[in-house]
């Protein structure tokens, strides 16, 4: 029996590649030089297409490929993925929720962490010798028994909440409505309204064209100076030219961020900013979660041609 042709269109780790090429018949999409006439070549037999949360798989990919039948994701965001071209065809969608969920909580708190205690200048600063020559190093801020906000209280919300109750914070949410599981914490709707309550604002919601930019020059100026922005979903759902805009000035204290527009290529004000901690987009970048993603894209790819449930279906 042959095994069902798939589109993979970005590398996997080493340890993922064996077993998916022994499942299936793979063709690797990010190696071809030419990808439009590799489409043409490939598309008719692909059933499915493994891809990763920030390629995707758009409109002009599904389209190439009239017997489509699956795509699954390799990352909980499938924002990069033209749900309504997959939906129209009658196109599966699956990610890997939960598995990277806290490992993303526990990046994003430790940049919290890191940003605001000035662990990176800290270590530059004994490195340098500036210890011993001039002494101890500047003041920073505490993070216990700080007001934190939530915005977007899913999976990997609802876990940062959960690690920052261990720092006695104040913890506020804002998510379409209230979340019974999260009773002990403020529920406020208003994205404006929590930022201004919050002296750390994490950004932890689904993209979608409705949360494009959702963290707003209103959203970024009412945290204040002083305000803390750590952003562990996607970089769609910050303004990054309001964003560079309040740091430069100093309307915004400070930022942490896993995620970025055009990434890997930074906007270059990024750069040049002192108050600004900057990670490569590697919230799930460990092996134990990594092994865990690589598996269940595959189990999602295997359940369905094998006529079994999907094991994480967005669509």
């Amino acid at each position: 029996m042959s095994k069902p042709e798939i589109l993979q269109v970005g590398p996997y780790p080493e340890w993922d590649e064996g077993p998916l090429n022994e499942a299936f018949t793979t063709h690797r999409y990010f190696e071809a030089s030419d990808k439009v006439e590799f489409l043409k070549q490939h598309g008719p037999a692909i059933k499915g297409i493994a891809t990763r949360g920030e390629l995707g798989a758009n409109c002009a990919m599904i389209e190439a490929c009239p017997n489509l039948e699956i795509i699954s994701v390799y990352g909980v965001g499938y924002d990069a993925v033209d749900l309504a071209a997959a939906k129209e065809k009658n196109v599966r969608v699956t990610n890997t929720p939960d598995v990277l969920t806290k490992d993303v909580a526990d990046l994003g708190v430790a940049m919290m962490m890191v940003q605001s205690r000035g662990m990176i200048g800290a270590e530059s600063w004994v490195r340098s010798g500036n210890w011993e020559k001039q002494g101890l190093y500047p003041l920073m801020n505490r993070v216990h028994g700080k007001k934190a906000g939530i915005l977007g209280l899913g999976r990997i919300g609802f876990e940062v909440g959960k690690r920052l109750a261990g720092f006695d914070m104040d913890i506020a949410y804002s998510d379409v409505d209230a979340k019974p599981y999260a009773s002990e914490w403020t529920y406020i709707k208003d994205a404006v309204a929590l930022a201004e309550r919050s002296d750390f604002l994490f950004v932890t919601l689904a993209a979608s064209a409705a949360t494009r930019h959702i963290v707003n020059k209103q959203v970024i100026e009412a945290l204040g100076p002083q305000g803390m922005v750590i952003n562990i979903s996607r970089a769609a759902n910050i303004d990054e030219d309001a964003l560079l805009d309040a740091l430069e000035a100093k309307k915004l204290g400070s930022a942490a961020l896993d995620v970025f527009e055009g990434e890997p290529a930074l906007n270059p004000r990024f750069l040049k900013l002192d108050n600004v901690l900057l990670q490569p987009h590697h919230a799930s970048g460990t092996f134990e979660t990594r092994k865990a993603m690589g598996k269940l894209v595959r189990d999602n790819l295997i359940a369905h041609f094998n006529g079994d449930d999907l094991l994480t279906p967005v669509l």
